[in-house]
């Protein structure tokens, strides 16, 4: 039985895990983290609609339900070249046959960024999020600034949507309280048209929900920092804020970057149409420490992570049954996802074929909700998987 180790507990690393595990292979994944993060509803953990247990699964329980073995340690060096993966408490590690690198993305650091928060960052930044809105509720009044940014070097490693989300859901918990009237709330980003990504008729249904809910508007100044009071630009006007909340654009992580794995101008890996490292036959790489091809408005979400994962474990298998069919990624790239407001939904789709954004009150905030339940049974086989989800 050829050995495969998986590097990282996140979305991707996990349905590599799982898919590997199902066509045979023996796998081994490290994690720093002995639970897996859901990020898509770690958005309520801030508003107080969950805890966060109920955004985590414990590693053990999945490692158990799949058989794989599971080394809770980081990662601090990998050497391609000389198939070694250097961990922090483990020593020296190459006992593999292939390796799947799932361990994410680094992040950028504009000037000042100790004084945001994001909710795409550490897990443990939700809790500090919900603990700064509590202050600000407690005190019944202030200014909120919600934004992120991009990477001119890779225009892929960008978390937009959760930002939207955020902010909306935020709106929706002072208006329940009714203190909505006492709050400013802005949404800021360098870009002129942020969400451009996710196609033309969303960005305009997002410019009618900020008018909607009396939500201001920041477009098309780049960052200069981040004070304490705010948020600084180029023209040095200042957003004025009490607390802000900003999604960092992705980076290439801190030990791809010092490998000698091949990389594009990010920091990314560079992998082939079929997620292989590129120059490394038994090296494979998924998510979002893989630099991605396709489309201008390509982005990096789990789903894609997970038709990664779930390639990697088709394609070994072939491999090893001397099969020659492989399958790509780039034919599935797509951005999918079900923005949250709070008290509905929008569903966004996108691909080479079509653009497509679905308003969906109430009807979409349990439908959202409903997913991160789904997403937990099913990643434990307790309900059956339904097809590409």
């Amino acid at each position: 039985m050829k050995k495969v180790t998986v590097l990282g507990g996140g979305i991707a690393g996990i349905e590599a895990a799982i898919m590997l595990r199902q066509k045979g292979f023996a796998v081994t994944l490290i994690s720093p983290r002995n639970y897996l993060y859901i990020y898509p509803i770690s958005i309520w953990i801030p508003t107080g609609e969950k805890s966060f247990a109920q955004t985590s699964m414990p590693l053990g329980q999945l490692a158990k339900k799949h058989q794989f073995k599971l080394v809770i340690d980081e990662v601090v060096s990998i050497r391609a070249s000389e198939q070694t993966v250097e961990l922090k408490a483990g020593g020296s590690y190459s006992d593999f046959d292939y390796l799947v690198l799932a361990i994410g993305a680094g992040k950028l650091k504009p000037k000042g960024a100790e004084n945001t928060l994001s909710i795409c960052g550490e897990p443990e930044q939700s809790l500090q999020i919900k603990a700064r809105l509590d202050e600000l509720v407690q005190r019944g009044s202030g200014n909120i600034a919600v934004g992120f940014g991009g990477n001119p070097k890779d225009s892929s490693a960008v978390r937009g949507g959760p930002g939207f989300e955020f902010i909306f859901n935020v709106h929706n918990m002072l208006q329940k309280r009714n203190i909505r009237d006492k709050f400013t709330l802005t949404f800021f980003a360098p870009m002129v048209s942020p969400g451009a990504r996710m196609g033309e008729k969303a960005v305009r249904s997002m410019d009618i929900m900020f008018g909607k809910l009396n939500i201001n508007t920041h477009f098309g100044i780049k960052i200069k920092q981040f004070e304490s009071g705010g948020v600084r630009f180029e023209d040095d006007s200042l957003l004025a804020a009490d607390f802000t909340m900003f999604i960092a654009a992705g980076d290439g992580h801190s030990v791809i970057k010092a490998s000698d794995l091949p990389q594009n101008e990010a920091g990314f890996i560079k992998i082939d149409p079929y997620c292989q490292v590129v120059g490394y036959e038994n090296i494979y790489a998924v998510g979002d420490c893989a630099a991605l091809e396709g489309p201008d408005w390509k982005a990096k979400q789990g789903h894609v992570g997970e038709v990664m994962a779930r390639n990697v474990a088709d394609n070994l298998a072939n491999k090893e049954q001397g099969i020659p069919e492989r399958k790509s990624y780039i034919e599935h790239l797509s951005i999918l996802c079900v923005m949250d407001s709070g008290n509905g939904a929008a569903y966004v789709h996108r691909d080479n074929s079509m653009e497509r954004i679905l308003m969906l009150p109430v009807v979409g905030h349990w439908l959202k909700k409903s997913w991160g339940t789904y997403y937990k049974l099913s990643k434990m086989g307790r309900i059956p998987r339904l097809p590409n989800m």
